[in-house]
């Protein structure tokens, strides 16, 4: 806004600045400079309201965005909890045989151990 604010004052004090330099430097009469004068002013408020339109469009359109943004992470996170959840109901059950498989392999390795063991005495 800080930005908005300082555009719209160097405008202003440009357009100030330029109009008095037109007025000393000009060699025209006093209507005609009083009319490009008027019409530069009237120019200048234009610039001014379409910027400050364009502001307020760039705002809204902002607002519009970061809600949709919000929007789509809650739903990608409430997506990721459901797949995490589905994974883990489908692991579960097959967990436990996991785990007796890793009781048998390891009980075999301590079989196969012994027999190591007696075979080299």
């Amino acid at each position: 806004m800080a930005n908005v604010k300082s555009l719209l004052l160097g405008l202003m004090v440009g357009g100030t600045v330029s109009a008095a330099a037109t007025l000393l430097t000009t060699p025209s009469s006093g209507s005609d400079v009083r009319n490009r004068v008027k019409n530069q002013g009237t120019e200048l408020k234009d610039m001014i309201a379409n910027l400050k339109q364009d502001g307020l469009k760039l705002r809204k359109q902002l607002t519009e965005t970061s809600k949709e943004g919000a929007a789509l992470v809650k739903e990608l996170t409430q997506e990721m909890k459901k797949s995490v959840e589905e994974w883990k109901d489908t692991v579960e059950p097959h967990q436990e045989n996991i785990h007796q498989y890793l009781e048998q392999i390891e009980l075999s390795l301590k079989d196969l151990e012994e027999k190591m063991k007696t075979k080299n005495s």
